[in-house]
């Protein structure tokens, strides 16, 4: 399956970076001395920023003398929950909020501040403030068991990609040190078995998430090819895969999750478009998401600034009927004229119970010549995957280089040590 070969990749990736960054552990204690969070990852930072006027990006990683900041805590029963803070640099920090429901805890919200004043890491950058950026997550795992993933999880916010990867973490401990029982995530779960299994994923269909026994990762949703004409002729180009994620109470109280795949021949598309708005409507069975354009003048750049999620979720949940909307967002953004392109998995978060996933997406709106793309405008996140294989390649190479020369010191070492008869 597509996912299954796309969960090897990166495991394999992971591996060999192995060679180039280590992962940093770092432990949260209460005022008696007693570990309460315990989080062993390694984080790959890429930030957008302004540089004389032109865009320029920013890569660094996490690195091993980050410190755990005075604002950590293990949390005081309902009044608050555990914190991690790990301060790095010239006023950079990275915050992981956890929270726990019914058997399970998650990282909540992760927030990151970054000074662009630091000329280390942001080269004469035009601005001197700190920023703040954050975004809901799933990292979730049962209570009681270490959360593991090997693979890399990408979390997008605006301006800033941050890449976990090796991670192995764990809140509300009791005893000070790892679970010996852990939850795998979906992305490891290739051929491997989890202790504590986490909620299995199903493709086309709504099935009740009730079955305690790990499956594979369903595949990647196909590509469907979408388009609104309005009074000039096209105004929204679209090819993506289409995926909706939601998390829902159960009637038991626990947890569900139902992941939904779009299937193209199956899905309706209609919208609406005039000079500086846009909206595509895709319909799957009993489904609708909305996406709606923006058009920024001043930029000349369209932008997807909301999504609209409507759905029934399966008879286990408490309330059947879900909806979730956020306006307020700036994601796809790519130049008039030109077309918007990400083959990497991208998750657009709604709410903190709904994510639709997009994949292979090409995406172009208002000015469409010919119903065919223009230029094409890479995501950030393919850009960075175009970096792994360079980066492992010149580390290779530099390795066979290091072998090259200590072989040939070591051959003329043997060599002055014959004598002429």
């Amino acid at each position: 399956m597509a996912r299954a070969q796309g969960a090897r990749g990166l495991l394999a990736a992971a591996a060999l970076l192995g060679f180039l960054q280590a992962s940093s552990s770092f432990e949260v204690k209460d005022s008696g001395g007693n570990v309460c969070i315990i989080a062993d990852l390694i984080v790959d930072f890429s930030v957008e920023y302004k540089s004389n006027g032109q865009k320029e990006f920013a890569y660094f990683f996490l690195p091993q003398n980050a410190t755990v900041e005075p604002q950590s805590s293990c949390g005081k029963h309902n009044a608050s929950h555990p914190l991690l803070v790990l301060g790095f640099g010239a006023g950079h920090s990275l915050s992981l909020n956890f929270s726990e429901y019914a058997d399970k805890y998650q990282v909540e919200e992760i927030v990151f501040h970054y000074n662009l004043s630091d000329a280390t890491l942001f080269h004469n950058s035009t601005a001197g403030e700190v920023k703040r950026v954050s975004r809901k997550t799933i990292f979730q795992a049962y209570m009681g068991t270490k959360y593991r993933c090997i693979s890399s999880k990408h979390v997008n916010m605006r301006n800033v990609n941050i890449t976990f990867s090796n991670v192995t973490l764990e809140a509300y401990l009791t005893n000070g040190t790892f679970s010996m029982n852990k939850t795998e995530c979906a992305e490891d779960m290739v051929s491997t078995t989890a202790v504590v299994p986490t909620t299995p994923k199903q493709t086309t269909s709504h099935v009740p998430t009730t079955s305690p026994a790990p499956t594979a990762s369903p595949p990647n949703p196909a590509v469907g090819k979408y388009n609104v004409t309005g009074p000039n002729g096209t105004c929204v180009l679209a090819y993506m895969g289409l995926q909706l994620n939601i998390t829902y109470l159960k009637k038991d109280e626990k947890m569900g999750l139902d992941l939904l795949n779009f299937v193209p021949h199956n899905t309706t598309s209609s919208g609406t478009c005039d000079n500086t708005s846009a909206f595509l409507n895709l319909t799957f069975e009993k489904t609708r998401v909305i996406f709606h354009f923006a058009l920024n003048a001043s930029t000349e750049k369209f932008f997807l600034q909301g999504v609209n999620v409507s759905t029934t979720l399966p008879s286990e949940a408490k309330v059947p009927k879900f909806e979730a909307s956020n306006n307020s967002m700036s994601e796809l953004r790519a130049t008039v004229g030109n077309s918007y392109k990400c083959s990497a998995e991208e998750n657009l978060q709604v709410t903190d119970k709904a994510l639709v996933n997009i994949f292979n997406v090409q995406i172009q709106v208002f000015k469409i010549d010919g119903d065919k793309f223009g230029a094409v405008e890479e995501c950030q996140l393919d850009e960075n995957n175009m970096l792994i294989p360079i980066i492992v390649g010149a580390a290779l190479a530099g390795l066979v280089l290091i072998v090259l020369i200590a072989y040939l010191i070591g051959r003329k070492r043997s060599h002055a040590g014959y004598q002429t008869i």
